[in-house]
């Protein structure tokens, strides 16, 4: 007859047993007597009955540890645990409700089981804790109590519960620090940040939301954890800031209150981010300053520059867009940083600037009227170059007050001797205006031309194309009508007057086309249009009671 084994009864418990069924790869904090710990569990008799649950009430267990809040089993066996570890515990009736359990819940002598999971632990003691796990090479400020920054954040919960983050609005959360308009720990925590920098905070309830947490996403006596980034910094009491980064070797003048000035730039935010850009689109900005035509405070950086000065101008929100920002890439409240380069300015009331090197030998010098030949290299105030009559291997040659070139240059060739040279700054008003030339004279250009005088051709007094170098005969009709048909027709008109040119008796205004000049005269001495010149329509210019442009 086979012999059957008794099933051995399992030893009496004395102690807890703590079975770890999931440990974290990181334990910052481990449970220690006196600490306030936030946790659910599952109770469970050894046969797998449930007789408890934090989860069914949806609401973790929150208790001090080691202050006789708890059944001594579970006050031992939380010890040492970590936020987001789970153990098995299993608890002997003695450090549980022994022989009188608990109610109809419990029986007598039970041995409890508990699925805990640790979720929250803080202390009393705990202070706001920081952890910078990036900090930018460069710090000119840190955040001061009433300064008020632009940052991102994620908040979670000590066991990584995300209950709120200002990337998944895409808008920043914007404050003062300092002066409770946060809660106290984010106020201590935010304090000696620099832009750009990260920081881990964590903060217990007392310095959070307390033992009733925000009535929503935020449970009550939860510590706090926030993933920050600062983004942007000020005082409502800044100014702006100038950080001059290069100045030309020479700086004959500074702007003023009424320049205009044109300028490239890059707008970047506090932390870097890109907004503007004159250069992207291939264009300088152009505006007068001191006059409120761009932010106040660009206006202010913008006084007191030299042409070629580089300069970094960071500007306060109170000073830039304000608290709407633009709409746009310029969020409300944002700090601005400009890196500008100027090209050129002038005033309205400019004009030109002649700086002269004139011959040992300077006899005749140039007027109104007069035919220069000169040779010119251009370049905007910048040294950008323009042009150069160099370049097409011949002098450029104009009539003085004919409206051939630009007013600026008009007024630097007059009164120049053949050999002087002359450096000219023309304002844009006496060059080519807003508009410039298209492709190569950017709108309100100063101009810089470095010119030369070669030849120079007496004019005619003003008003007049033609001139005698001698007495008029007194048969000056008939001798131009050569067929004695009494009219001059155009060709003997215009044979006669080149042949008193050609010998020397007169003279056409220099630097015209002279058939077009002899044509007009013509026509003019034509009075009733027909084709041809009687002897009664001739008159010298002299014997018209209105001034005639001829004879």
């Amino acid at each position: 007859m086979p012999r059957w084994k008794r099933r051995a009864h399992p030893a009496p418990m004395h102690d807890i047993v703590v079975e770890k069924t999931f440990t974290p790869e990181k334990c910052d904090r481990a449970v220690q007597q006196g600490d306030f710990v936030r946790y659910h569990y599952n109770g469970m008799f050894p046969d797998g009955k449930k007789f408890d649950s934090s989860y069914d009430r949806g609401t973790t267990y929150n208790v001090f540890v080691g202050r006789g809040q708890l059944i001594a089993g579970m006050d031992k066996a939380l010890v040492g645990m970590c936020v987001n570890e789970r153990s098995l515990v299993k608890i002997p009736p003695e450090l549980a409700y022994g022989k009188n359990g608990y109610g109809d819940i419990i029986p007598p002598d039970s041995i409890l089981h508990f699925d805990v999971l640790m979720l929250d632990i803080w202390n009393p003691e705990d202070k706001v804790q920081i952890q910078t796990y990036y900090k930018p090479e460069k710090c000119g400020r840190a955040v001061e109590v009433s300064d008020y920054v632009r940052y991102h954040y994620n908040g979670t919960l000590l066991d990584g519960t995300l209950f709120d983050s200002s990337h998944t609005r895409m808008r920043t959360y914007d404050t003062y620090v300092g002066i409770g308009w946060l809660i106290a720990g984010m106020d201590q925590g935010l304090l000696g940040m620099c832009v750009g920098e990260k920081r881990i905070i964590t903060m217990p309830p007392s310095l959070g939301y307390g033992e009733h947490g925000d009535g929503s996403d935020i449970p009550a006596q939860a510590s706090l954890v926030f993933d920050v980034v600062l983004l942007d910094l000020h005082n409502p009491k800044d100014e702006i800031t100038v950080e001059v980064q290069s100045l030309p070797d020479s700086c004959p003048r500074k702007s003023k209150e009424g320049d205009f000035m044109r300028y490239h730039y890059n707008g970047t935010l506090l932390d870097g981010t890109f907004f503007d850009s004159s250069y992207s689109r291939n264009r300088t900005y152009d505006t007068y300053i001191g006059k409120g035509y761009v932010i106040a405070g660009m206006d202010q950086g913008l006084l007191g520059v030299c042409v070629g000065e580089r300069r970094r101008i960071t500007i306060p929100p109170h000073l830039a867009y304000g608290e709407e920002g633009t709409g746009t890439k310029i969020p409300g409240s944002a700090v601005l940083v400009f890196e500008v380069l100027i090209i050129d300015f002038h005033n309205p009331s400019d004009t030109v600037q002649i700086t002269k090197e004139k011959p040992e030998q300077c006899g005749y010098t140039t007027k109104r009227g007069d035919f220069v030949k000169y040779h010119y290299n251009a370049s905007l105030l910048d040294g950008t170059y323009i042009d150069s009559s160099h370049r097409y291997g011949k002098t450029y040659d104009v009539v003085l007050g004919a409206g051939q070139v630009i007013p600026g240059m008009e007024q630097g060739l007059m009164e120049m001797c053949v050999g002087e040279k002359r450096k000219l700054v023309v304002p844009p008003h006496l060059g080519y205006g807003e508009r410039g030339v298209d492709g190569e004279v950017p709108g309100s250009a100063v101009l810089v031309f470095d010119i030369e005088l070669f030849g120079v051709e007496e004019g005619l007094p003003e008003g007049y194309m033609f001139v005698w170098n001698e007495d008029v005969s007194p048969d000056l009709f008939k001798e131009m009508d050569r067929n004695k048909d009494l009219e001059v027709d155009p060709t003997e008109f215009s044979d006669y007057i080149q042949q008193q040119v050609n010998e020397g008796r007169g003279r056409l205004a220099p630097g015209f086309d002279p058939h077009r000049i002899i044509d007009s005269m013509y026509h003019n001495q034509d009075r009733n249009k027909d084709g041809k010149i009687t002897e009664e329509e001739f008159k010298l210019k002299a014997e018209e009671a209105v001034a005639h442009d001829e004879l």
